[in-house]
């Protein structure tokens, strides 16, 4: 698996690079954007972020709409995570509105494709988390997407075909923090679906009931309980959360032990490894990066 971690920029070189005049004009694009996206992000009156959240997403589709656009790194948006799948097919942005009673978020997000001419397809995703009581019940797609913030992506293979983990966080509400991980993959037609029976554990109190289209945890605000693949152990590393209530029911009081179990990609699946060793800390985008200032 480790072979198909192949970096972005290796692929880039393949890809037209945008002519001089474009790039400028994009340039020009993202200094309009980068107030918005902060806006969003940071004011404390929701109908302002609201505002700044249409704008934002009008800008950044009329920027994208540029000839050759996929190459173009948004670099001073800091506040929005766009992650380039390894293999170069794709990228995707996520970022998060705090709605209105400042306890919950919704997540917002759009795959940009790669296209051989440069032109653009755009499939916008549409969090529909708030209408389901059971999020990892089934396959979803760009309609009905659990919403996350995607902090890192990796890329599998089985059979011949592509598989891209997806690791998000949702800051979900006042108590409580989610980390999600989505196996999406591509249908025949080239629209994504996300999720699919590719975890394989023994189910307990602190994990998603089987049958399982995605996994969760969820745990106390600000615990940072780790989930992310490490590459020297070629494994997701999942951090072992405690109550400290003694209720792992109660969600909001887990938090993290000090060891780890995780998932090895065998034949197609996530398979669960209770007791790892951690080899790295987090190396890739920190989730706290993309998360509104308090």
């Amino acid at each position: 698996m480790k072979a198909l971690l192949i970096p972005c920029l290796l692929l880039m070189g393949m890809i037209p690079a945008l002519a001089q005049d474009d790039r400028m004009r994009m340039q020009q694009m993202e200094d309009e954007l980068k107030p918005l996206a902060y806006t969003i992000m940071n004011d404390d009156d929701f109908v302002t972020r609201f505002r700044a959240d249409s704008a934002f997403i009008r800008g950044l589709v009329r920027a994208l709409r540029t000839p050759h656009s996929f190459r173009y790194r948004f670099d001073s948006l800091s506040s929005i995570s766009q992650l380039y799948a390894p293999d170069s097919s794709f990228r995707i942005f996520t970022w998060q509105l705090q709605m209105e009673d400042m306890n919950h978020f919704r997540q917002k997000g759009a795959i940009q494709m790669r296209t051989a001419d440069g032109s653009l397809k755009l499939i916008p995703l549409f969090d529909a988390s708030k209408y389901t009581e059971a999020p990892a019940d089934s396959v979803r797609n760009a309609q009905n997407w659990i919403g996350a913030v995607y902090y890192n992506i990796i890329q599998t293979k089985y059979n011949n075909r592509n598989y891209y983990t997806l690791f998000g966080y949702d800051e979900n509400d006042a108590r409580s923090t989610k980390k999600w991980l989505e196996v999406l993959t591509f249908d025949v037609n080239g629209n994504p679906v996300f999720g699919g029976r590719y975890f394989n554990y023994r189910e307990d109190d602190l994990k998603p009931r089987q049958p399982a289209f995605r996994f969760c945890v969820e745990f106390k605000k600000k615990a940072n309980a780790k989930l992310n693949y490490d590459p020297e152990l070629d494994m997701i590393v999942l951090a072992h959360l405690v109550s400290e209530e003694g209720d792992n029911k109660k969600k909001h009081t887990l938090v993290p032990y000090g060891t780890f179990e995780g998932f090895k990609w065998l034949g197609g699946r996530w398979v669960h490894q209770p007791d790892i060793k951690e080899a790295n800390p987090d190396a890739r985008v920190n989730p706290d990066q993309t998360r509104r200032k308090q």
